[in-house]
């Protein structure tokens, strides 16, 4: 059953519109690299357009993975065919992992998320939706549906998931260094309360951990400052190499996540820079080790 006809699932006509017009949303994400106006994470700024982060983080990563498997449940059916092939799982699994890590167990496992703007939310979720229409169509219907369409791709597929798993492997790691930070602070807090609480002094944890941000060390920061931004670029790398070279709705989700996230690991570094200082931040590189 449809939920809005024609569009989810698409028909093909507008399959067809949203993933060749999906190619070129690079040119829109060519403005972050004139602003550096974020009101999120590190740079939120205090506004009544501001959501609660958690929430908003998790309503934000969702729509993607449920959009993508509502189609690929759902258009089958319209087009008549009986089942997909399994490659066609394996690729949704791998989308719908990482989206389900993002959504749910990153905003659980962190002891706090900056306030998101509405306009930051929003953009988010548009993307979300749009990327799952031109890849959930593909995978639904309208790219591969027999065992035959995959044939003499086993090995690049085995390939794509060793470099996928790796990449979110990476990316989970990176998050978590992160989160230590913040979790070291609050134990030094409970630490510092509870020796002024013995010694009849307040027993205040002290101001919380929501804005404590230190220079992180461990892994791939060691060379780069926004190593899990990386790590998702690899990730999706292998979603593309599974899906095979003329999957452009993996090629446009590789290339439209590396034009978004790039000038945001630039700005990230110059705040970096300016909160730490040039000689703390040192060699390291905004998100490519040595290069960018």
């Amino acid at each position: 059953m449809a939920l809005i006809q024609n569009w989810l699932p698409p028909s093909r006509e507008n399959w067809e519109l949203i993933a060749w017009g999906w190619q070129f949303f690079p040119l829109f994400t060519a403005v972050q690299w004139l602003i550096s106006y974020y009101p999120a994470g590190k740079t939120s700024i205090d506004s009544r357009l501001n959501l609660p982060g958690k929430w908003a983080w998790a309503t934000m990563e969702a729509p993607g993975f449920l959009t993508l498997l509502y189609i690929m449940w759902t258009l089958p059916r319209e087009l008549g065919l009986e089942r997909l092939p399994w490659e066609n799982w394996t690729m949704a699994a791998l989308f719908t992992i990482h989206y389900l890590y993002r959504a749910l167990l990153y905003p659980y496992l962190a002891l706090s998320i900056s306030p998101i703007h509405i306009s930051v939310w929003a953009s988010a979720v548009a993307w979300q939706l749009l990327n799952a229409l031109s890849l959930g169509g593909w995978l639904g219907g309208y790219g591969p549906t027999t065992i035959h369409d995959w044939a003499g791709k086993l090995y690049a597929i085995q390939f794509g998931m060793i470099v996928w798993l790796w990449g979110f492997l990476g990316n989970v790691f990176h998050d978590d260094d992160l989160r230590e930070i913040r979790r070291a602070a609050g134990r030094r807090q409970a630490k510092a309360a509870k020796e002024a609480k013995q010694q009849g002094k307040s027993g205040k944890i002290g101001e919380g951990v929501d804005k404590v941000y230190m220079m992180p060390k461990n892994g791939l920061f060691k060379w780069v400052l926004y190593p899990h931004y990386l790590c998702e670029w690899i990730e999706w790398a292998g979603l593309w190499i599974v899906g095979g070279w003329d999957c452009v709705p993996a090629r446009s989700f590789l290339v439209n996540e590396i034009a978004t996230m790039t000038p945001r690991a630039v700005q990230g570094w110059h705040w970096y820079v300016e909160r730490f200082g040039k000689e703390k931040v040192g060699d390291r590189k905004a998100v490519i080790p040595g290069i960018l």
